[in-house]
């Protein structure tokens, strides 16, 4: 066996090609390749699996969280907080909105982001708070919903990475008052493209979700407010049903990985491991390390052929994007520092039991190695 990649998509696929195949082949036949009885179907079975009254099918990830806070009315002189780290996109969202981002910074216990920190950061022009289930973990629902409640300002989720994730018998989708979904290739439940959702029980706010997707319109040719086009095709949404059905397996085999990452990298020093406090429901749709010496680890990973990235290496206020704004001076040190230490190992499900002993064996060999550099 030569290394591990960190991701593979032809192995995935390979397992339940025939029903993908299948599923292609319903929507060919049907004639019918957007707004259809595949994406109904789809968007009844998310949203019952995510225990909400409603999914909207979206084009992608950013095009939900920006659709929720249109729906929501967000717009400029608002302010919308959101984590230091994370992927752009959460940001973007708001920039997309005009409305003003408000970062704070995280845990690093979990990389979500801190509740403490968040309170602190309210102020009378506060409308939405997003919080987002970074590598698969529920973020601090329970405190974050208290003061999004107290201060009557909306909480949104960001549930890209959580697809499956529960607090307390809730899953990731169901706490806020809209989540956004990211069904990007490699997410736990992925499409063959692109494609989001957005899952709520407000059921006002699905309904103008669902028509901002379509152009603002719900009768044809008739456009109530100016839309986008983001519609989730026919096609997706017959893959993505196909998937569904096999999301908690698959969920429930990459808790098996994650505990076999733990016990075989406990007493390694200078490599912290996730926290496993309050995980049991974690879905973990990344393990992430973190160490001072993590270039060097990552090199000598590379060596062994084991795949290992980075999320994320440059924080938003650090992004080029954001360079001539007042965003980019603002201090996260916790965003900053997991930003230069985190590293992500090979996590997906159909990974043998062997690579998973392949992945901790090099990373060990290579932790010892780099053990000097890490020190200084």
């Amino acid at each position: 066996m030569n290394g591990v990649p960190f991701f593979s998509l032809a192995r995935q696929h390979a397992e339940i090609g025939r029903d993908l195949t299948a599923a292609a082949d319903r929507v060919i036949r049907s004639g019918s390749l957007i707004l259809g009885s595949e994406l109904a179907r789809f968007e009844a079975q998310f949203a019952a699996y995510c225990g909400v009254r409603r999914a909207i099918g979206v084009g992608n990830g950013l095009d939900a969280l920006t659709l929720i806070l249109r729906a929501l009315g967000i717009g400029p002189g608002d302010e919308v907080i959101v984590p230091g780290h994370t992927f752009i996109a959460t940001w973007l969202a708001v920039t997309q909105t005009g409305a003003t981002i408000v970062p704070v910074d995280i845990e690093l216990s979990t990389y979500n982001i801190d509740p403490a920190a968040t309170a602190a950061a309210i102020t009378s022009k506060t409308r939405a708070i997003i919080a987002v289930h970074l590598y698969g973990r529920l973020a601090a629902i329970e405190p974050l919903a208290e003061l999004a409640a107290r201060h009557g300002v909306a909480l949104v989720e960001d549930a890209a990475q959580a697809h499956g994730a529960m607090w307390r018998g809730a899953r990731a989708g169901s706490f806020g008052a809209a989540a956004a979904f990211s069904f990007y290739p490699t997410k736990n439940l992925g499409a063959l493209g692109d494609g989001g959702a957005v899952t709520t029980n407000d059921t006002m706010l699905a309904d103008r979700i669902q028509r901002l997707r379509n152009y603002g319109s719900v009768t044809k040719y008739i456009h109530e407010e100016a839309g986008v086009n983001s519609r989730l095709d026919e096609m997706q949404a017959a893959f993505l049903t196909e998937k569904l059905s096999f999301l908690d397996q698959k969920n429930a085999r990459r808790r098996e990985i994650a505990d076999q990452y733990t016990r075989g990298l406990s007493d390694l020093p200078g490599l912290i491991l996730p926290s496993t406090a309050d995980d049991a429901d974690a879905v973990w749709h990344l393990y992430v390390v973190r160490s001072a010496g993590r270039t060097a680890l990552q090199d000598a990973l590379a060596r062994d052929s084991i795949g290992a990235l980075v999320h994320y290496p440059l924080p938003p206020h650090r992004q080029p994007a954001y360079a001539r704004t007042a965003l980019a001076n603002a201090r996260l040190p916790s965003s900053d520092l997991a930003g230069e230490q985190v590293l992500s190992l090979p996590m997906w499900p159909e990974m043998t039991d062997d690579e998973v002993v392949l992945v901790v064996d090099a990373v060990r060999r290579a932790t010892l190695q780099t053990r000097p550099s890490a020190a200084g």
